[in-house]
């Protein structure tokens, strides 16, 4: 029986504006990642921010049809939130967002449920306060992730979104961020210097992915750089999410995330333990980025 997951972060509709004319699909971090663990057979909750308008609407049936469940409450936005996408003659991404984020204080995480949260929604107010308010309140509970997940355009500069960043992963138990994001907010320093700090401040599984070169993993006090399986690539949508799901999946499946137990055993598990998470969210990631868009696999699609 899998421990159940509770995702906070936004849900939001993605718009790709081209010279083909505009594309319209349901995106944000967070819901990908409810929607990888979903797809991987774990019992998936998504506490969002979306309007009652027609987007709206569409990603809330796009999350039924994916079996992710809505959290109360998560319909109360003016407006459903958009990220532009302009693309230029060759093909790179100018982004325009516009969005509100709020989320309920009280929210409930039931004892026992993994909660992870990230990207937009850590850190975008008034809702980044209260997910922070949330992670506080449930850490002895239970078991926490975070992923950054840096969007410059919306966060602001690096030295002021740090001090937020380095309070959410004192609060978590399993931290994930892009090397190129780690690079952002750290204005270039070191990785292995970054993710040494983020452990002494709490966390106990700490990975940066390295695109093609998969992912560097600090735990018990070494690090371990794990390779990515030769894949033929179209593009990376989506990639970071799905390693996301992938290592939670990983975790959860060795009894590894969920209540005040699960961290105990956690903060425990040599990386014997823990490489086989790893083995699946680079897994999970390698699948992704070779079909089109954030198109996370199911579990028959693994192997093993």
């Amino acid at each position: 029986m899998h421990e159940p997951v509770i995702v906070a972060g936004e849900a939001l509709i993605d718009i790709v504006v081209s010279r083909e004319g505009e594309n319209e699909h349901v995106g944000g971090s967070p819901a990908n990642v409810a929607i990888g663990l979903a797809r991987l057979t774990h019992e998936a909750a998504l506490a969002c921010h979306i309007g009652t308008d027609e987007r709206g609407v569409r990603i809330k049936d796009h999350l039924a049809g994916e079996n992710v469940s809505l959290v109360d409450g998560s319909t109360s936005a003016e407006r459903t939130p958009t990220a532009t996408a302009l693309l230029d003659t060759e093909g790179a991404a100018t982004y325009a967002f516009k969005i509100t984020w709020d989320l309920d204080r009280d929210l409930p995480v039931p004892p026992g449920a993994h909660f992870h949260t990230g990207s937009i929604a850590a850190t975008l107010q008034p809702g980044g306060d209260a997910v922070r308010d949330v992670m506080t309140r449930v850490r002895d509970t239970n078991t926490i992730s975070y992923d950054p997940n840096a969007r410059p355009q919306l966060m602001g500069h690096s030295e002021l979104v740090r001090p937020r960043v380095e309070e959410l992963v004192a609060l978590s138990d399993v931290v994930k961020a892009s090397d190129e994001d780690i690079d952002w907010m750290y204005d270039g320093q070191d990785l292995t210097e970054v993710l040494r700090h983020w452990a002494d401040l709490g966390a106990t599984v700490v990975v940066a992915t390295r695109g093609g070169e998969g992912a560097l993993v600090y735990v018990q006090g070494e690090f371990q750089q794990v390779g990515l399986p030769a894949v033929q690539v179209v593009d990376t949508v989506g990639a970071g999410d799905s390693f996301m799901s992938g290592i939670l999946s990983g975790l959860l499946d060795a009894g590894l995330l969920g209540g005040a137990a699960a961290r105990e055993r956690l903060r425990a598990a040599d990386w014997s333990q823990i490489e086989p998470a790893v083995t699946r969210a680079l897994s999970c990631a390698a699948i992704t980025v070779a079909r089109a868009g954030a198109n996370p696999p199911r579990r028959d699609e693994l192997a093993g």
